[in-house]
């Protein structure tokens, strides 16, 4: 008798009924809508944004664990559960979701007036209406205090100049939420897609979360009025309080992507004879999925943990740096051992485990690199900042 993995630890036991319930829904929506496509849109580089942003919003996962307006006001763990069950499927369909509610959407939510919200936000949260997130240049992506884009007074108005890089959902946006320099500090802006001098091109030749649309955003004298600013952010905590949000839903979706790459291998050398005997029967398979498994599971339980903290309204940066910076390294490691078990067999898209490895290097990068969040941890412990 062989033992599920998410029942070594007896994790379900940690859930709530919703919790519970709305991973169930998830899962088999993984399964039978998803999972048989995904090799196809890796291997072509094209994902259908729009049919599957509609999809998500009459599941209502998109801003779900935000209040009114549409969304779905569900615990912050639940919205955890749901980023597991993408990013087992695959990395560029969780952030895809990750972009729309806890980027875009949340920065409306958190930074906006009340226009902006009523504007918005019910169109995001069905899938109607596409946002993307831009603050990454091409030369300052760690060190976000140091962007070009310019956003100056002209009367009335705001003119918006300059480029943002590596933006989810870019080329597909209706709206588009920029961070600019401008002599008040670092500013927000709402840009809707079309506005005269903003364009947006999607970016190819990836080799890593190919079933996402990554664009470059341009902006060259885009004119905007002041109600497009977002009111309640000034200075860099805007959006840094935005990417701790999507950060939160990379510790829960980095273990689903783990533990479809465990499982998989699992799988595979129960059934792969070598020498006569299943590759499972050896000894040296049975560390390796030993030791990958007492991984997953820790990485398992600092998610929920956290994801616990959130709800109570508890939860630090450096908290959100330490499930970030562990969960994704350890995901990355497993995918890459559970390829050495496949053998030849775990390069082809017919097994899932390479294409989360390309993967999980962009996640491991994105969102502050592993670097970032050793500093952010090493500041908290220490008391003194090593970014300057």
């Amino acid at each position: 008798m062989t033992t599920r993995i998410d029942d070594l630890l007896d994790i379900d036991q940690m859930l709530e009924p919703e919790e519970l319930a709305i991973r169930q829904t998830v899962r088999e929506f993984g399964e039978q809508r998803l999972r048989p496509h995904i090799a196809e849109w890796f291997e072509a580089g094209e994902v259908p944004v729009r049919e599957l942003a509609t999809e998500f919003g009459k599941l209502g996962l998109l801003g779900m664990h935000l209040t009114g307006y549409g969304c779905g006001e569900s615990s912050a763990t639940a919205y955890g559960v749901v980023c597991q069950e993408l990013e087992a499927v695959d990395s560029g369909l969780r952030s895809m979701v990750s972009v729309q509610g806890s980027l875009a959407m949340f920065a409306i939510h958190r930074h906006g007036s009340e226009e902006q919200r009523q504007q918005w936000l019910p169109g995001m949260a069905t899938g109607d209406t596409i946002g993307c997130f831009g603050l990454t240049e091409p030369d300052f992506g760690s060190n976000p205090s140091g962007m070009r884009t310019t956003a100056r007074r002209d009367g009335s108005d705001w003119i918006l100049n300059g480029s943002k890089m590596w933006i989810t959902n870019g080329s597909e946006a209706d709206v588009a939420i920029v961070w600019a320099r401008a002599e008040e500090g670092i500013l927000g802006f709402v840009v809707p897609g079309g506005t005269d001098g903003f364009t947006a091109r999607k970016m190819t030749h990836k080799l890593s979360l190919r079933a996402s649309n990554t664009s470059e955003l341009s902006f060259d004298d885009v004119r905007l009025p002041e109600d497009a600013r977002l009111p309640g952010a000034r200075g860099l905590s805007g959006p840094l309080a935005c990417l701790s949000e999507a950060r939160f839903g990379i510790v829960f979706g980095s273990v689903g992507a783990a533990r479809d790459c465990l499982q998989t291998a699992i799988d595979y050398v129960g059934t792969r004879e070598v020498f006569d005997k299943p590759l499972a029967g050896y000894q040296i398979t049975q560390v390796k999925i030993a030791d990958m498994a007492v991984e997953l599971g820790k990485a398992q339980l600092l998610a929920l943990h956290l994801g616990r903290l959130k709800d109570a309204g508890r939860i630090r940066p450096e908290q959100v740096s330490f499930g970030k910076l562990n969960n994704v390294r350890e995901a990355l490691e497993i995918a890459r051992q559970c390829r050495t078990l496949l053998g030849a067999n775990g390069i082809t898209l017919e097994y899932p485990v390479l294409r989360h490895a390309n993967n999980l290097e962009s996640v491991l990068t994105y969102e502050g690199t592993s670097e970032v969040h050793q500093m952010v941890i090493g500041e908290a412990l220490t008391g003194v900042s090593a970014f300057r």
